[in-house]
């Protein structure tokens, strides 16, 4: 197999088996009326307090209107509430109700417990490299849309 291919078999690959884990470990009884995707809008929603619909959308990357219908799920769900502000009617504020703090929290505690476990994996000299890579593969990701554009 080339280097091109053997790069994106192990990029799918490795996309595919983090989400599943992921999805098997967040999704537990607690949280079994959610989605991995719900849970990614409850962490991209955070304990800020200040977030509003288009600051999340922008941070998921989605348009305003796929992000609405997910937070009515999670509003209908009790995870999250929304409030128009008062200063423009048109700004929607979300927070996380306490039962989304739980979610958000639960979520963050297995990407805690994820990162150690790579971390345990690794030698000392083996870390600054894998963080290396793993910048350089994100700064590329970050930047590939504007490299497809033009």
């Amino acid at each position: 197999m080339d280097p091109r291919e053997t790069i994106n078999d192990i990029l799918v690959n490795l996309f595919n088996e983090i989400w599943k884990l992921e999805e098997d470990a967040i999704i537990t009884d607690e949280f079994k009326d959610i989605t991995n995707n719900d849970m990614h809008i409850i962490d991209a929603i955070g304990l800020s307090g200040e977030n509003t619909m288009s600051v999340v959308a922008k941070k998921m990357g989605i348009t305003a209107g796929s992000l609405t219908t997910a937070v009515n799920g999670l509003v209908n769900k009790k995870y999250v509430t929304r409030h128009r502000s008062e200063q423009d009617r048109r700004v929607v504020f979300l927070d996380l109700t306490e039962k989304g703090r739980k979610a958000y929290e639960h979520h963050r505690e297995y990407h805690c417990r994820m990162t150690d476990a790579v971390i345990q994996k690794l030698d000392e000299k083996e870390i600054p490299i894998l963080l290396k890579t793993l910048n350089g593969l994100s700064e590329f990701f970050r930047g590939y849309k504007e490299t497809i554009k033009n």
